[in-house]
């Protein structure tokens, strides 16, 4: 008999109907198996007796609630199919069983889930632990993926070839054109290269080589990961890839000249290239590959040619000395070569690179005793720095051509995030050049200067003042901002800095205009008001304003209170010659302290508005923050920052242009073989650096100058010409900045020591210099100035200057206190006749005698109390002190220890 049929044992005392009465009804899904006896309240109680009922009504509720994929819910259902009541059902473990008796239950458990090959997201996982992978999961991927990499280095590996250093690294030319298109000249594929066996490269530089790049080279495999590693990462950010790789690699990327792309198919190119060279090539033949492909500067790639531009000798001579600068110099021959690359970055100048170059050197020649392959004693012998050559240039580049190529090869590789063109890519070659060069007006700017030369310095007559004599002009289009024309020196192949880029000389009074500038752009501040004061709360300042022209003026802060420097000393502020104008009150109104460029004046003025705002002045016109000096002095007015001409040329045509200021530039377009690589139009733009009313009245203070100023020798008849003379401290540079509506044109002069790879070059004085007794800006300069810009402008209509609007308020229109008369001990005369760090020549005193150049003996000189000796704070020897460590001024007033920010000797870049 079955189970579920089984009469159920009889309760005592009630009978068979007793029993039935009190239990309910058996359901269909009873259980079959008899309950533990231990899970009722009697040993003789059957399954199901006095359990819970069921907690769904039906096996479709559990049904439902198991398709709902509640695991409380099933397992309710469950319970409930074990329990009585209607239709629960006793399931196969615990729980009393129906009145019918132990037995399977009727309800059906959830159907289980089909496997996936892939379990992801996890099944019968719940939250975030569905998302969480298994580790078979990722083990299988890891395998996978490694596997996938392993083939695909195979087949990268079996599809590169070994290349032919031999027939590698062929650059072209490239060709440069006039603005009117035709060739200026083609240069950069004529490279010097001259391979050596291996036999012939000096082991001395073979040991230099590894101590300096990779002191692994004889046992390594030719990759490094890390490097590797380093150049993706660096690459993903955008920038250089270079750095970190084995000398296996330096070889491959040289021999892989034609495609330099910063791709990461590129890269993987070259790392399986690498691989294969590593492993297939003696190690003899890839060092003598890549000594004989590596580009070492001045246009030498290879050892031999290198040995030849540095040293002038074959390279079995060279000793480990010179092993070692070579070594150094493929660092980077931009930034290590004695010479400078100040064409290619303005921080590598030669005294930045000769440093550098002997850091390097000195570096390595240590290294080389660490990895045993110099002896200490070899060692000790070398403690100085080896001789180098000047380079020697292309033919083709003599004259003003060479100054021409490097300013747009600067303009080009410093503007690569715009033109597209690195170093690399410009000296592989193959570009069509178009620049902004006039050819007419470049020849008329060399003849010039020349005219001077000749008439005027005679080094051998004079070599105590006339020697060293240098000269520096641009001229740049105010309504462009093309350059139109440069004079950069006596001749690129022979002297190496460009003085239309880069001189490091200081501008003097030429910086005046730009405080005007600033008093009529912000105003003077409000002496009872904050430092900081806001443009609303200032006064904006007319050129019939009124401030002292007194000598030995003592320099007040814009409250009144006596400005004082780090030690507590006051400033007296000189003027050229010691003189005091309009005496007995000494009032001049701004355009007359323009006119005669007094000093005392605008330094007050600059210090009324803030040197901050005459710096903003500064920079809004278009000079560069990197050549300006320290502008806590009150000396910053007169010019002690040292830009270049080129740049002074620009931030005049900001005048001229009547407040629009436009970056000076070199270079129209660049085209290759695909095409349009490059072109100006689409980078240019243009700046509003002051309103058309505030730069008009500049220019028309400026018109003064050189109508019945210092600057009457830049006149040109039937033109009207704006423009402003400068002369430094110690008459150590003399300027003329001036312009038409044209053309603006910057002309500077100078003395310093044509040996660039001497350390620590000064400045000289040039009183005396080409005769005269004193060099100001309205002499020498004024003159080049003039002669140029008669033909420079020949065929040109003569344009006149807008007409200005009325500006500002007359400051100081009553009288103003009194001087204080004389100096005190502690005070500091900027600048001063008396002998001094920077001057050891008193400021000569004027005579009743008419001199050349004499202004005021309408002969248009500077003479007479305004640009000589004295005049613009002063230039002095030291080329190392910084903005951010200023000395307290000297007697001469502001030097280059008071923080000159223009880096020194051929610093500021222009």
């Amino acid at each position: 008999m079955s189970e579920h049929r089984r009469k159920p044992p009889q309760p005592q005392g009630g009978g068979r109907a007793a029993a039935r009465r009190g239990q309910p009804q058996p359901g269909p899904s009873a259980g079959r198996r008899e309950a533990p006896r231990d899970a009722t309240g009697s040993p003789s109680e059957p399954y199901g007796t006095g359990g819970e009922e069921s907690p769904f009504g039906s096996r479709a509720e559990a049904r439902r609630a198991t398709q709902r994929g509640n695991a409380g819910g099933r397992r309710r259902a469950a319970d409930g199919a074990g329990h009585g009541g209607s239709g629960g059902g006793g399931g196969r473990r615990g729980g009393p069983q129906g009145p019918g008796g132990p037995g399977r239950g009727r309800g059906r458990a959830p159907e289980p889930a089909k496997k996936r090959i892939i379990d992801y997201p996890r099944a019968g996982r719940y939250g975030a632990k569905r998302w969480v992978p298994s580790w078979k999961l990722v083990t299988g991927l890891f395998i996978g993926f490694t596997g996938s990499l392993v083939v695909a280095a195979g087949v990268g590996y079996a599809l590169v070839g070994i290349p032919d250093i031999g027939k590698t690294a062929k650059a072209q030319n490239n060709v440069y054109y006039w603005a009117d298109g035709s060739e200026m000249v083609a240069t950069g594929g004529e490279a010097n290269r001259q391979i050596i066996g291996y036999a012939a490269i000096p082991k001395e530089m073979r040991w230099a080589v590894m101590s300096a790049e990779n002191k692994t080279f004889e046992t390594d495999s030719g990759v490094d990961p890390m490097g590797i590693a380093r150049a993706f990462v660096n690459m993903a950010k955008g920038g250089q890839t270079q750095g970190g790789s084995t000398i296996t690699q330096q070889y491959v990327k040289n021999a892989m000249l034609e495609d330099q792309s910063q791709t990461v198919s590129r890269k993987l190119r070259e790392l399986f290239v690498s691989i294969k060279v590593g492993a297939k090539v003696p190690k003899e033949d890839i060092m003598a590959g890549y000594l004989n492909s590596a580009y070492y500067g001045r246009n030498a790639y290879g050892i031999q040619a290198a040995a030849h531009a540095y040293f002038d000798k074959d390279a079995t001579k060279l000793n480990p000395s010179e092993c070692a600068f070579l070594a150094a110099v493929l660092k980077g021959a931009t930034y290590y070569d004695p010479a400078g690359a100040v064409s290619i970055d303005s921080s590598a100048t030669p005294e930045a690179n000769r440093k550098r170059a002997e850091e390097r050197w000195r570096w390595i020649l240590t290294e080389e005793v660490k990895d045993g392959r110099l002896d200490a004693a070899t060692r000790a012998k070398y403690t100085k720095f080896p001789e180098i050559k000047s380079p020697r240039t292309n033919a083709a580049l003599g004259g003003q051509v060479g100054y021409l190529v490097d300013l747009v090869n600067s303009y080009l590789v410093n503007n690569s995030d715009k033109t597209g063109i690195t170093e690399t890519k410009l000296r592989q070659g193959g570009l069509q050049i178009h620049t902004t060069f006039d050819k007419k007006k470049v020849d008329a700017l060399e003849a010039a200067v020349k005219k001077v030369q000749k008439a005027n310095i005679k080094p051998k007559l004079r070599p105590k003042t006339d020697k060293y004599v240098q000269f520096g002009g641009a001229s740049v289009n105010p309504d462009s901002g093309a350059i139109e024309a440069i004079y950069g020196g006596v001749d690129a192949t022979k002297h190496f800095t460009d003085n239309a880029d880069q001189t490091g000389a200081q501008v003097g009074s030429t910086f005046k205009p730009f405080v005007l500038a600033a008093a009529m752009s912000w105003g003077v501040r409000d002496p009872d008001g904050d430092p900081t004061q806001a443009q609303d709360e200032r006064t904006v300042v007319s050129p019939k304003s009124l401030y002292s022209g007194k000598n030995k003026l003592k320099i007040k802060d814009y409250d009144g209170t006596d400005w004082t420097d780090d030690k507590g000393q006051e400033w007296l502020q000189t003027n050229d010659g010691g003189q005091s104008l309009n005496p007995p009150t000494y009032q001049i109104d701004l355009r007359e302290a323009m006119r005669e460029s007094v000093n005392s004046a605008y330094v007050q003025l600059g210090m009324d508005v803030g040197l901050d705002k005459v710096k903003d002045s500064v920079l809004r016109a278009g000079i560069k923050e990197s050549s300006l000096a320290s502008s806590r002095f009150p000396s910053f007015s007169l010019g002690t920052s040292s830009p270049s001409a080129i740049r002074m040329a620009g931030a005049y045509a900001t005048f001229a242009a009547s407040g629009k200021q436009r970056d000076p530039y070199s270079v129209e377009k660049v085209t290759d073989k695909d095409g349009t690589v490059f072109q100006h139009d689409k980078i240019a733009k243009t700046v509003e650096a002051f309103t058309s009313k505030v730069a008009d009245n500049v220019t028309d203070v400026l018109k003064t100058v050189v109508e019945k100023g210092t600057g009457t020798n830049a006149q040109l008849p039937g033109r009207e010409v704006a423009g402003k003379t400068g002369t430094t401290d110690g008459n150590k540079s003399a300027w003329f900045v001036g312009y038409t509506p044209q053309l603006s044109t910057a002309i500077g002069m100078y003395r310093l020591d044509d040996d660039e790879t001497k350390k620590n070059r000064e400045f000289l004085e040039m009183y005396g210099t080409g005769g005269e007794e004193t060099i100001h800006g309205a002499s020498f300069p004024s003159q080049i100035w003039r002669d140029y810009m008669r033909v420079a402008l020949k065929g040109q209509p003569a344009k006149a200057f807008p007409t200005p609007e009325d500006i500002g308020q007359i400051i100081n229109e009553a009288p103003s206190p009194t001087p204080t008369p004389s100096a005190t001990e502690s005070a500091t005369e900027s600048p001063s006749p008396t002998p001094s760090a920077t001057l050891t020549s008193p400021s000569p005193t004027p005579t009743e005698t008419c001199r050349k150049f004499d202004f005021r003996c309408n002969n248009g000189n500077d003479n007479g109390g305004t640009d000589i000796g004295g005049t613009d704070g002063g230039v002095t020897t030291s080329p190392t002190a910084t903005a951010t460590t200023p000395t307290a001024p000297a007697s001469t007033g502001s030097t280059r220890g008071n923080g000159n920010g223009g880096g020194g000797l051929l610093g500021g870049s222009g």
